[in-house]
């Protein structure tokens, strides 16, 4: 079922855009809550002029999106966690923990606008989130995850341990 959205729906798409979803979705959240209208050929011609009216905003916000873009081509984020055996993470990385990464680097991405496979990452590595900005805007960010922990230094081998001579008991009086 092809329906128009309304407002930003979270892991479906940005307002505006017109996306396929299964009719029970649509028939029971998201058409009761307002958040979409269903693609009729009217609704189609009235996005059609909203979009049209709306082009100067619509240059305006690409252009701010294409200004974030670049901003994120320039940062590169690693993302410390708890690592457990092997390279796999105590816990998980997600959406929400790249955009607070990212706003302490100084770029502003709200959460709802970053995908990740799998909407988490549970290993170290490099990873690539999609982050779309507008409907016309999306770039692939890369990052790494990699553990908190220090290095281990490399133990250097160590000498047999001296014997020890055995201790006798003290004497009782």
């Amino acid at each position: 079922m092809d329906i128009i959205l309304k407002k930003d729906v979270e892991n479906l798409g940005l307002e505006f855009d017109t996306v396929s979803v299964k009719p029970g979705y649509a028939r029971n959240f998201l058409l009761p809550q307002g958040l979409a209208v269903l693609a009729t050929p009217k609704n189609k011609a009235a996005l059609e002029a909203t979009l049209e009216a709306r082009k100067e905003e619509e240059a305006a916000l690409v252009a701010k999106a294409n200004a974030i873009v670049e901003q994120l081509k320039k940062t590169s984020i690693t993302i410390a966690a708890k690592v457990g055996s092997g390279d796999r993470l105590f816990g998980s990385i997600n959406n929400a923990d790249l955009s607070e990464e990212l706003s302490k680097a100084g770029v502003s991405v709200d959460k709802k606008y970053i995908k990740i496979p799998g909407n988490t990452i549970k290993r170290t590595g490099k990873v690539e989130a999609n982050i779309r900005l507008h409907r016309n805007v999306e770039h692939a960010f890369e990052f790494e995850i990699v553990s908190d922990a220090p290095p281990a230094p490399a133990a250097p081998k160590a000498a047999p341990a001296p014997k020890k001579e055995e201790e006798t008991p003290a004497e009782e009086a």
